[in-house]
């Protein structure tokens, strides 16, 4: 499989995962970004310990750990922040890792460059594909063309690749409107801490460098989005009533801070793979953040789509057992996305009971069985 002709589209955590997993089996592979440069608005990230373990495998953990913030304990707090669970990481995850938050742009940059730089056809989208035999004819933006033996989609929720291959957009709401951005760190904020309100969950992690990720949510149409004039106003507005750490970070929130509002989507597909053609990625199974399990699962997906084409059986075979070995696990994380909406959408006092009372045994059996390699 040495002579493998393999395009990877979608140079984001799930494609130069995959190119770097190819490269270490002996695979080469070209990158394209449909991007002509890449922008991380309001864009942090937090790594449980089955990430790192599969950054470890790149050889990236420890340069991720020195970019970023360990992050030893989840802080789960009613809307004034009162506790109602504190999660012990380091003996959740025991040796399969350690959990770590950093900015989205070090986690890419380290994916994109670090050591042996992964080369990247930035400003290229692929306009069409067509399917021989046993390769795939890919056209792209500049009016070029190429021939490949596997196309692999890990072009994000609305994958170009899948609409063009499956013919299918395969994106579900699931009803929830999210703000993001990056500020300073406030001193009492140490470790992960989420305040949980009636409808809306407001979560802060730091991210190294004196900065913290913030992440908000709450049940909404896409119609009752906000105006890019009002974002910072409506979040403010949302969290009223919410104690310590929120307005100290709100009070940072200047005009130059970038607050990023998307709808929360899913993905959910049949199949994964159509002929010379295999989604990874959010691509194929994008969930709901509240596992922070996308950027494991996306690299969990390169590695072992690796192991497969290396060992020579073809990629008909590759991409079967692929999809074989990764669908029970990424369901996994779906039901378990759905399991804790409906945990925190209970109500108030009584989630607060919950959570009080179960809370270590509920975060416990969500990642049990991600504590197994993939």
């Amino acid at each position: 499989m040495a002579d493998l002709r393999t395009l990877v589209v979608g140079a984001g955590i799930a494609g130069l995962g995959a190119a770097r997993a190819l490269r270490q089996r002996g695979l080469a592979a070209d990158v394209v970004e449909r991007e002509p440069a890449w922008t991380h608005t309001g864009a942090g990230i937090y790594l449980p310990g089955n990430a790192t373990r599969a950054l470890r495998a790149l050889g990236l953990e420890s340069a991720v750990a020195e970019r970023g913030s360990l992050i030893p304990r989840q802080r789960l707090c009613d809307h004034r922040g009162r506790l109602l669970a504190d999660i012990d990481l380091t003996a959740l995850w025991g040796d399969v890792g350690p959990c770590v938050a950093l900015h989205r742009a070090d986690l890419h940059e380290l994916l994109a460059s670090h050591d042996d730089p992964v080369p990247v056809r930035m400003g290229l989208p692929v306009r069409r594909i067509s399917q021989q035999a046993d390769t795939a004819t890919v056209e792209f933006g500049d009016a070029t063309d190429d021939r490949y033996d596997l196309v692999v989609g890990a072009d994000g929720i609305h994958s170009t690749v899948r609409q063009l291959a499956f013919g299918t957009c395969a994106v579900r709401s699931v009803g929830q409107l999210s703000w993001r951005f990056v500020t300073e760190c406030p001193p009492e904020v140490t470790t992960w801490t989420v305040l949980l309100g009636r409808s809306v969950t407001f979560l802060a992690v730091p991210i190294g460098r004196g900065r913290v990720y913030c992440y908000c949510d709450t049940p909404t149409e896409d119609s009752h989005r906000p105006q890019s004039n009002d974002v910072n106003g409506r979040l403010a507005e949302l969290l009223t009533g919410f104690g310590s750490p929120v307005p100290a970070i709100l009070d940072t929130l200047g005009p130059d801070c970038a607050v990023h509002v998307a709808p929360i989507e899913e993905v959910t597909l049949d199949g994964w793979s159509r002929g010379s053609v295999l989604l990874v990625g959010d691509a194929a199974h994008a969930t709901s953040p509240n596992m922070a399990e996308g950027a494991a699962m996306a690299l969990e997906d390169g590695l072992v789509l690796a192991e497969y084409l290396a060992s020579g059986d073809g990629i008909a075979r590759a991409t079967a057992r692929f999809q074989a070995r990764r669908t029970p696990r990424t369901q996994w994380v779906l039901a378990q996305t759905h399991r804790r909406d409906r945990t925190r959408n209970l109500p108030p006092s009584f989630r607060n009971a919950v959570l009080r009372r179960w809370g270590q045994t509920i975060f416990r059996a969500n990642y049990r069985p991600l504590l197994d390699p993939p």
